[in-house]
Order: structure tokens, then sequence, then C-alpha cells
């Protein structure tokens, strides 16, 4: 089967609708402040209730939080997945599993082999994300992940792979590596925190292309 698509960077419900009727796995919306993708709280609330009963995946993504703030927003929102995207180590991935009982995706930008080798770590998440490493930066970067790096890696946790897909290149990536979801941001915006309907359509369209 194609793999599954987490559409992240939602900051407005109909593009969380609009995404949802397309097929996507996981709605994803940003709750770190440093990224113009910063999902307000009402439209998150406006989200979560939307999806609360609905057979896709909500996905909060975190950089750095305080246990307690992620759970509240877990709480509020009902939250489904929870993304780590900062420095956390496993046994802050498992108190907040245990705390939440969400599914965790831990994330990681990598740009060398160490990066990938330091998943490794994270056995007991649900599932690994892999990003491009651009300095400064935290996802949404649109820089594609080189192949070779993450071919490396050992890791038997489901892989989702993100950095800079888009229509044209998501097929390819996704013969090449295999993983178990696609994660796309900036390649299906208009401008940051926006999807552009035609994008997000022609990117579940090229997923189409890649054979079972």
């Amino acid at each position: 089967m194609a793999p599954k698509v987490k559409v992240c960077g939602l900051t407005r419900l109909e593009d969380a609708q609009l995404a949802a009727e397309l097929g996507a796995w996981a709605l994803s919306m940003i709750f770190w402040r440093g990224t113009p993708r910063h999902v307000r709280a009402a439209e998150a609330d406006r989200i979560g209730a939307a999806f609360r009963r609905a057979p896709v995946e909500v996905c909060g993504v975190f950089v750095n939080a305080t246990l307690d703030e992620v759970a509240r927003v877990h709480e509020r929102v009902g939250l489904t997945l929870i993304q780590l995207h900062g420095d956390e180590g496993p046994a802050y991935a498992a108190e907040l599993h245990r705390r939440t009982g969400a599914g965790v995706i831990k994330a990681r930008s990598v740009g060398d082999r160490g990066d990938v080798q330091a998943l490794d770590a994270f056995r007991d998440v649900d599932f690994h994300l892999v990003d491009a490493r651009v300095p400064g930066m935290r996802g949404g970067t649109g820089q594609t992940v080189d192949v070779e790096l993450v071919r490396a890696r050992r890791s038997h946790v489901p892989l989702i792979l993100a950095g800079g897909l888009n229509a044209e290149n998501v097929a390819g990536a996704v013969r090449a590596l295999e993983p178990y979801a696609v994660d796309t941001a900036s390649g299906t915006e208009a401008e940051p925190g926006v999807k552009d309907p035609e994008r997000l359509r022609a990117f579940f369209a090229a997923l189409e292309s890649v054979p079972a």
C-alpha cells in the first residue's frame, strides 16, 4: 500500500477538512511559537473538536515543552498523537505516553549518520520522524533529507519521512525508503500555515502512482 500521509503545519479548520477528505492519516498542528505555522489556541480547539470522533489522528507538535504543558493541550484539543521535535529524551517520551495515552512520534533533523543513530535510543516510541537539518530551524525548511543517511537507520520503529516533500518528489522518496508515512508541510502551502488546495490534491495524487 502507498504510505499514509501526515499533513503538518495546519492552522485553519478548512485546510484540515480538505486534508481529511483527501485521505490524510494524521492532521498535525504545531504548538511551538518559534514558527510561522504556530496554530492559535482557538483554531486548534476547533480542529480538535471537528475530528474528535473521526477516523483520523490529531497530532500536536511540541519543542522542549514541559510535560504539564503538553498534557494540558492534549486534554483540551483531544490529541491522539504527540510529536516531539526538540531535545526531549527517551524518559520524557515514555512519561508523556504514560500521562496522556497518546502515541508518540520522536522527530530528528538529520544531517549526518550520527543524527540517524541518535534515534535508536527511542525504542519505545510509536514512530520516528526524520527531517532535514538546517541550522537554527526545526522543521518546515523545504529541504529534502539525504536518502542514503536514512537508509543507514537500523531501528524497526515505523518511519515517517518529512523534509521538503511535494507532489514532484514524494513518489521517488517513497520508492527509495518505503516509509510508513510521509509528512508534508511547506511543500503543499500557499504561504506558511496556509495550504494550497491544488498543491495538496496533487500531493495525494502523486502517491497514487506508487506501486503497492
